[in-house]
């Protein structure tokens, strides 16, 4: 199994440290910075093992037949990948074309 990512999606995570801090969601950005790594760390180890759901049509501006896993992270957020799962050479290969969280996708799940 290999996880993949686009690279817009990896442009978000590297940008979603300083949001959080920025925003007053952590006082430290080293805080901020383990947040996003514990979370980027969770979806390697745990993507495969999770339910996966068939994505809503409003999100197929990201792709077509996308499904979708949920990464609880406290009581209040909770985030959403989006993937396509696609078989290279025998291998499961997760292509992330998509990550947000219930704040800002609530309304479109």
């Amino acid at each position: 199994m290999r996880i993949v990512f686009l690279p817009e999606t990896l442009v978000y995570f590297n940008r979603l440290a300083d949001i959080l801090y920025e925003q007053g969601y952590f006082s430290f950005k080293d805080s901020s910075l383990k947040y996003v790594d514990d979370l980027l760390e969770d979806i390697r180890l745990n993507l495969h093992s999770k339910v996966k759901k068939p994505a809503p049509g409003y999100f197929e501006k990201y792709g077509h037949n996308l499904l979708y896993a949920v990464f609880p992270k406290n009581n209040t957020t909770f985030w959403y990948i989006f993937f396509n799962i696609y078989r290279q050479n025998g291998e499961l290969v997760y292509l992330i074309r998509y990550v947000s969280n219930n704040h800002v996708i609530a309304q479109y799940l």
